[in-house]
């Protein structure tokens, strides 16, 4: 695929930033930033985002944050509504050695 040119990706940053947190519940905003490629204070407000609209729920855990993906939410977009979270999530996170945070998001949808 010569030519083509590497400046946009099919996820937006709040996808990145779910994916992450799915990935690793426990991770720092910080580490987030510096793998999506947007400023710390971004992280945070797609963060607030996602926890607003329920796709996470975020839980204080001594001094860090645990983040919990709610798996059965759908994707917003008349397009991929049909879409489940989850669905997504096991599809990204397979090929990443994501098998036990899919678990948990998988957990989460049910507690949530």
């Amino acid at each position: 695929m010569t030519g083509t040119s590497p400046g946009w990706t099919f996820l937006s940053n709040h996808g990145h930033v779910l994916v992450s947190l799915a990935a690793d519940p426990e991770v720092r905003m910080r580490d987030i930033a510096t793998r999506v490629g947007i400023t710390e204070r971004a992280v945070q407000m797609i963060v607030g985002d996602l926890e607003q609209a329920g796709y996470v729920v975020r839980e204080r855990v001594g001094r860090r944050n645990h983040y919990t993906v709610v798996d059965r939410g759908r994707f917003r977009h008349p397009l991929e509504q049909h879409v489940r979270i989850g669905d997504f999530l096991a599809l990204v996170l397979r090929g990443a050695g994501g098998g036990a945070s899919v678990n948990g998001a998988e957990r989460a949808g049910r507690r949530a």
